[in-house]
């Protein structure tokens, strides 16, 4: 074991390895603070140093320098709202969603991919849930904010999750019963006016209406949680 005097001086020579090693992360990932990688991967540096055994053979900044990004990204990790298993099952759920769409052409549902990858919907909602957005980019295509500025953000990605199954539970109907439902919830169209669109009935139509809510509550309820 080094004295305590080469162990300072072992530290300090290669402190230039530990901002480097910082800098190159940070823009790999511009959103990090560089002190803050600097703090963990002198953790690290400190941890090779007492630990480095020459008659192992690396030179001792090849292994600093493995210890220290080893030490930079566990400080990543720490500060990462979503656990690293739930970015794990949406990682392969993902990569087995895609896999799918290319085999056969569409893209799998949600509720189909739920019954492939067991946890995977709450994963994709923990993920979004932890997804942060920058006050100086643009909003996603599509996105706006809420009017209601004290909402909870989880009960925002909640309820677009929520929008995005009924989505596909509507998607689902039979052709006439799926115009009706988004003629009449969506357009705000009265049953009669859908009836003679539709060339049926008033009620035909009323007739349609119930059977497509009671397909949808009932698979509403089938889904899992």
């Amino acid at each position: 074991m080094i004295d305590a005097e080469a162990r300072e001086d072992a530290v300090r020579s290669m402190l230039p390895l530990v901002r480097r090693a910082a800098r190159r992360l940070k823009r790999l990932v511009p959103s990090l603070d560089v002190d803050d990688l600097v703090g963990d991967g002198c953790v690290g540096l400190i941890r090779a140093v007492d630990s480095f055994d020459p008659a192992r053979g690396p030179h001792i900044a090849e292994y600093a320098r493995r210890l220290v990004v080893g030490a930079m990204l566990n400080g990543i990790r720490r500060m990462d709202p979503v656990s690293e298993r739930a970015r794990r099952i949406v990682r392969d759920g993902e990569n087995r969603r895609y896999a799918l769409a290319a085999e056969r052409g569409s893209v799998p549902s949600f509720d189909e991919m739920e019954r492939r990858c067991p946890g995977y919907r709450r994963a994709l909602a923990a993920a979004h849930q932890g997804q942060p957005l920058s006050l100086d980019a643009p909003l996603p295509r599509g996105e706006s904010l809420a009017h209601d500025w004290g909402d909870d953000p989880a009960r925002i990605v909640e309820r677009r999750l929520e929008r995005a199954h009924l989505a596909e539970l509507i998607d689902a109907l039979p052709r006439r019963q799926r115009d009706l439902v988004l003629m009449h919830y969506f357009h705000e169209t009265s049953l009669r006016t859908i009836g003679r669109r539709l060339a049926i009935s008033p009620q035909r139509a009323s007739q349609l209406h119930t059977s497509a809510l009671t397909k949808l509550k009932r698979r509403i309820h089938a889904s899992p949680p």
